[in-house]
């Protein structure tokens, strides 16, 4: 991959070393982190040393882990921005009304990045907070930001991103998903029934900023056991643009 000037490899390699660690990696070998981000032992050493250092890395003389003060590199993104806040509030009282959960959730590179969640006690295999990450094609919550693309940059995706087989309902074409974005471009919400997990089903429309422009997308997600497609789009739909409508009218009066 050709390099622009500016680019600054070390910065690139460290925060490789930070994104090694996840849910289902939250300990690792200097070993372990040398391979997964493709260093030298002695250049994984150097990085996670520099890391512990600084307070974002420890160790127990064998294994590293994150600390919490990663999270403050999530912070400054969330504090400066306003939807969340302005969303909360809303994303309860949904909740309150279906008895489901409902997260925000804005469009980052090829993912969805969630910024915002109201969890019932249901217990569901996907585990999802604030930051977790999914791939944009296979969720409610991306076809919507990704519906509402402008053309050359859906265009970019549609080409660019491969389509993993995250379970046997997940779409398998880029052009089959490009008309499902553009009916759901057309209805102005999307429905997701199990392709991203199985049993997981999810309904999901935008929410805007004062110019008109989508600034994220809401979502309600439940159990295919419990509910049905159809009754996500009866009992479900109303409630969820009636929570969206009224984050577009905080949002522009807040932003």
């Amino acid at each position: 991959m050709t390099r622009e000037p500016h680019h600054v490899q070390s910065l690139e390699r460290g925060l490789a070393v930070i994104r090694a660690f996840d849910a289902r990696r939250p300990e690792l070998t200097l070993s372990e982190v040398a391979k997964i981000c493709d260093l030298t032992r002695a250049a994984a050493r150097r990085f996670l040393l520099t890391l512990a250092d600084l307070g974002y890395v420890r160790s127990d003389g064998r294994f590293f882990s994150l600390t919490p003060r990663v999270l403050e590199l999530g912070y400054a993104f969330l504090s400066s921005l306003s939807v969340p806040e302005v969303a909360a509030p809303h994303l309860e009282r949904l909740v309150a009304e279906v008895h489901e959960s409902s997260s925000l959730s804005v469009l980052d590179a090829d993912d969805i990045v969630y910024v915002a969640r109201v969890p019932t006690s249901r217990i569901m295999t996907v585990a999802i907070t604030v930051g977790t990450r999914f791939p944009a094609y296979a969720t409610s919550m991306g076809r919507v930001l990704l519906a509402f693309l402008p053309p050359d940059a859906l265009s970019s995706y549609l080409e660019r991103v491969p389509l993993a087989r995250l379970t046997n309902r997940t779409v398998p074409t880029a052009s089959d998903l490009g008309a499902e974005l553009a009916r759901v471009r057309e209805q102005g919400y999307a429905i997701v029934d199990q392709e991203l997990e199985e049993g997981l089903l999810a309904i999901a429309a935008p929410i805007h900023d004062r110019s008109g422009g989508v600034a994220g997308a809401v979502n309600i997600s439940a159990h295919a056991a419990r509910v049905t497609v159809e009754e996500m789009r009866a009992r479900f739909l109303p409630r969820l643009l009636s929570a969206t409508a009224a984050i577009d009218a905080d949002l522009r009066r807040t932003t």
